[in-house]
């Protein structure tokens, strides 16, 4: 593979990405909604039973409505990892996974250049939802916006390999509301994202709080969350690192027409 077309390549399918993206106007409205809501709403109804400040794991007082920021960015990728798991179904069963998986270029770079398409859309909706986050007073210091850049690219690239694992072994649209209830809930709720882990630990709920330590998605958070600060979470962004790998992997092996879930529906196109 010369380096020229594999540029190429990333170039079409990122390109290919962006225009669906800007095609569906309400994309962008509908993956701010979501979280914006939780900002106003619930950061709202919560200040009380939280007291008026918690102690994040960096041991520094901030309102509950900031401490709840790194969540909802970590929530902005998680749909929209979600999401590109759900084009990916719907690109197979129109037949253009099979298009694009039988270019002369390497599957692993053609997988990669789908999760670069869709972490480069996760980031760029993260960062509107931060813009759009300050608009509300949350004071989240701007250089933390530039620190916390490289962190939400890592994140991000781990939900998508997440998102594509899920791909392949979602064979039909009707599935996915289902994959949803069972991964982007509990992976979102068993987290630091709304209450920091502390709180489970001393409220007891001891079997949460061990979930919690082995969910992906929190070490996600966290490493925004300090980042966000000025800050690093070296064993989170380890943690994050490495479920990137692996799920990759995975999902390049599901995608394998010769070992993976591929061979058992009948090709990267088959239903």
């Amino acid at each position: 593979m010369k380096p020229q077309h594999a540029m190429l390549a990333l170039q079409a399918v990122v390109s290919r990405e962006i225009a669906k993206f800007v095609r569906q106007g309400g994309r962008l409205a509908s993956a701010l909604v979501r979280p914006l809501l939780w900002l106003v709403v619930f950061a709202a109804g919560f200040q009380n039973v939280f007291g008026v400040s918690i102690i994040p794991p960096y041991d520094s007082y901030i309102p509950y409505q900031e401490y709840i920021v790194p969540g909802l960015l970590g929530m902005v990728l998680l749909f929209n990892g979600m999401q590109s798991s759900l084009a990916m179904v719907y690109d197979r069963e129109v037949g253009v996974m099979r298009l694009l998986l039988t270019a002369p270029l390497p599957r692993a770079w053609l997988l990669f250049a789908k999760l670069v398409a869709g972490t480069l859309l996760s980031v760029l909706q993260a960062y509107v939802f931060l813009a759009c986050a300050a608009l509300f007073d949350v004071d989240v210091p701007l250089s933390g916006w530039l620190y916390a850049l490289p962190v939400v690219v890592l994140a991000g690239m781990m939900l998508g390999a997440l998102g594509l694992l899920l791909s392949v072994q979602v064979r039909q649209l009707e599935n996915f509301a289902g994959t949803m209830n069972f991964v982007i809930f509990p992976m979102f709720f068993i987290s630091p994202a709304l209450y920091p882990l502390w709180k489970l630990e001393e409220s007891g709920a001891a079997a949460v709080h061990f979930l919690a330590t082995w969910n992906p998605f929190t070490h996600a958070v966290e490493a925004i969350r300090f980042a966000l600060y000025g800050q690093l979470a070296p064993q989170s962004l380890t943690i994050v690192a490495v479920c990137l790998v692996v799920f990759f992997m995975l999902a390049l092996q599901g995608y394998d027409p010769q070992r993976g879930m591929m061979k058992r529906s009948g090709g990267a196109g088959g239903n």
